[in-house]
């Protein structure tokens, strides 16, 4: 069993000028895994990824990979790598069997093998017969993107890079491109950044999000729900009038829990229930409020966490352990030069 990760990247920075891109970012990619690169805009995602395509050079760190340094051997490390950035290029004047050639002779394919690897990657990315001869111009969106992964992987990369390749297309897209992703899986390592979180949770083994150039969290989504998100959460929809009664028999008779009012309109509301224990029956809350036959509960329903969920707690915490950090700064500032004023 080979061993050698697929990427690996360690305490890699990017500056610009006085401003970090990213900061210290450390992680590793295994053989085969599909991984979701997640972070809000200008966080780090898309620089990250052109330094390990070989685009941008690292101001320190190092990055490898299939064990060899991006630094030290690029044009190795290109090789390895099939890389589609956010704006995809495509000239609109090329039909696409007549780009992916091109792409292909400049990917050193060998001339003998274009036509058959021009063929396979059209087909795997469904790109049909009669879609082979269009012009590039006139493609709708999802299609492009289709192209642009096909040319990712004409010289059957090691491990492919798509920055955003859901970005500005429909529903029915979306679901076309997550399924070209799911057929990829097993063939090659993936690492894809994406905003529709669902897609990233429905397709990923493994999630790394960047929050203001550094890694807040990664691991798989089971592992960062139980993480971030270590509880356990129930909503109960009830008659606006009855929601401090509900408050009033759960917190009693349930003192573990924690609770809060969420009033919705002029004519219900919901009582939101925390506990650490996962294993908590929505049966005992029943068990509880039917004890008062006054009160009128529409719906009792378990919270399933998201990673969406998970984004917002991870970035949210990061946000507010570097303002703290900032406030703790300029106050030791302020408290310096008091003393030397003094």
């Amino acid at each position: 069993m080979n061993s050698v990760p697929a990427v690996k990247v360690d305490h890699l920075t990017k500056h610009y000028g006085a401003v970090a891109a990213i900061d210290g970012v450390s992680f590793t990619i295994q053989a085969g895994e599909v991984v979701g690169f997640l972070g809000p805009n200008g966080a780090g995602k898309s620089t990250t990824m052109r330094i390990l395509a070989g685009i941008m050079p690292a101001t320190s760190g190092r990055a490898f990979v299939c064990g060899t340094s991006v630094a030290r051997s690029p044009d190795v490390t290109k090789r390895y790598i099939g890389y589609m950035p956010e704006n995809n290029p495509l000239p609109d004047d090329m039909r696409i069997c007549e780009y992916l050639h091109f792409r292909a002779k400049i990917k050193e394919v060998p001339s003998k093998y274009i036509k058959t690897k021009v063929q396979e990657v059209m087909e795997l990315c469904d790109l049909h017969h009669r879609t082979q001869k269009r012009i590039i111009g006139t493609l709708s969106k999802g299609y492009r993107q289709r192209v642009g992964i096909a040319d990712t992987l004409l010289n059957d990369p090691k491990v492919v890079i798509m920055d955003e390749p859901t970005i500005g297309l429909d529903p029915h897209q979306v679901i076309a491109i997550r399924r070209l992703i799911n057929n990829l899986k097993g063939r090659t390592t993936i690492i894809f950044s994406s905003h529709i979180l669902p897609e990233v949770e429905a397709s990923c083994s493994q999630v790394i999000i960047i929050n203001q150039g550094r890694i807040v969290a990664q691991g798989s989504p089971q592992v960062l729900q139980e993480k971030f998100l270590p509880f356990t959460r129930f909503r109960v929809v009830t008659h606006l009038q009855d929601m401090e009664k509900v408050k009033d028999l759960l917190s009693k008779n349930i003192p573990e829990i924690q609770l809060c009012l969420n009033p919705q309109g002029e004519a219900w509301g919901e009582v939101i229930l925390e506990t650490e224990d996962k294993q908590f029956p929505a049966e005992r809350i029943f068990e509880v409020l039917r004890v008062d036959e006054s009160i009128k509960v529409l719906e009792i329903s378990k919270h399933i966490p998201t990673l969406e969920n998970v984004f917002l707690s991870a970035t949210k915490k990061s946000w507010k352990e570097k303002t703290d950090l900032f406030i703790r700064a300029n106050t030791l500032n302020l408290q310096r030069n008091t003393k030397k004023s003094t």
